[in-house]
């Protein structure tokens, strides 16, 4: 819908839009580079960006041709010369609330998943090993196992560690918001302290919340508990809602 005029520039509700986001992205990158060496570059880009709209509309090609090829030397300089206000740019932007309440949203699923994965694994009686990485990287690990990379849902989760399954040996490892494998070899702990009546699916659950932050989540194929491990510790017969309560509070909570 075209709102006015100016001359022979006819403006729309759209034009509005976009002019305000780009404004409002110009002043975030000036307020986050203000002070360091890359604001006087911000500003130069803005004017070439403001050259290379208005010397079209003029019909200025020479002109044109200048900023358009002005535009790629300034974009390559900046990534090049500007790597660190780069890197804090991104960073800040991964901080924000908007980006902290998706990324909480999407570990809130994975741990409803889980918790109903465990709760059904339990109830038909099947053994399983669930890997829930945090801030410590599993690559050895994943290694180990076949690789999935694929959504986290309670029904593959399920289908995973059923008896008839090749997979069902082993844990089922979730990092980055997938099932990245399964049937991966965990370290068994060593601690001669740990109750010699916990089997080997405990016992390498200990043995990798030891090594590492994350969590794992041990059902018993013996007594169908729900149980987990973190930090070296091993928290046995929780029910769903309290499972679910703990992994909130691990995963959601950082």
């Amino acid at each position: 819908m075209d709102l006015f005029k100016i001359g022979f520039i006819t403006v729309s509700a759209i034009d509005l839009l976009d002019i305000s986001v780009v404004t409002f992205i110009f002043y975030q990158l000036f307020r986050l580079l203000r002070g360091t060496r890359a604001a006087p570059m911000l500003a130069g880009m803005l004017v070439i960006i403001v050259v290379s709209i208005i010397a079209p509309l003029l019909r200025m090609s020479g002109l044109s041709w200048l900023v358009a090829k002005m535009q790629t030397v300034w974009l390559i300089a900046l990534v090049v010369l500007f790597q660190p206000e780069l890197r804090r740019i991104l960073i800040r932007l991964g901080q924000s609330r908007f980006i902290r309440y998706l990324y909480r949203a999407g570990e809130y699923r994975i741990v409803d998943e889980v918790v109903e994965a465990a709760r059904m694994l339990s109830e038909r009686g099947y053994g399983a090993l669930i890997v829930l990485v945090r801030d410590v990287g599993l690559k050895a690990i994943i290694e180990t196992g076949v690789k999935l990379e694929a959504e986290v849902s309670s029904a593959l989760l399920t289908s995973i560690f059923t008896a008839r399954s090749p997979l069902h040996d082993g844990a089922a490892v979730i990092q980055g918001g997938v099932i990245a494998a399964a049937r991966c070899l965990l370290p068994l702990s060593e601690n001669p302290s740990i109750d010699p009546s916990l089997g080997t699916r405990h016992r390498a659950a200990i043995g990798l919340s030891e090594e590492s932050d994350a969590v794992v989540v041990v059902i018993s194929e013996e007594t169908r508990a729900i149980s987990y491990a973190v930090g070296g510790m091993l928290w046995q017969r929780l029910e769903p809602d309290q499972l679910r309560e703990e992994l909130m509070r691990l995963l959601g909570g950082r």
